[in-house]
């Protein structure tokens, strides 16, 4: 039988999940890692939410260095 966590306001919830992030932010994340990195959809939202959130800033911070290094040509 699942954990059941006491989550905000007395609510029970099961352990894992991200209470109130929205959905179409999490298909968005999904959707940019799986173009740059080619990864499954399956293994991106196997991925804990800090992790797939890091992975994201990662890609962002070198698609900015390269569009800066673009720009001084």
């Amino acid at each position: 039988m699942p954990r059941v966590l006491r989550g905000r306001g007395g609510r029970h919830r099961k352990p894992g999940g991200i209470d109130g992030y929205p959905l179409e932010r999490i298909y968005e994340e999904v959707a940019y890692l799986a173009y740059h990195f080619h990864w499954p959809a399956e293994t991106i939202l196997a991925m804990e939410h800090p992790e797939r959130r890091r992975w994201v800033e990662q890609v962002a911070t070198i698609n900015r260095k390269l569009n800066e290094a673009g720009g001084k040509r």
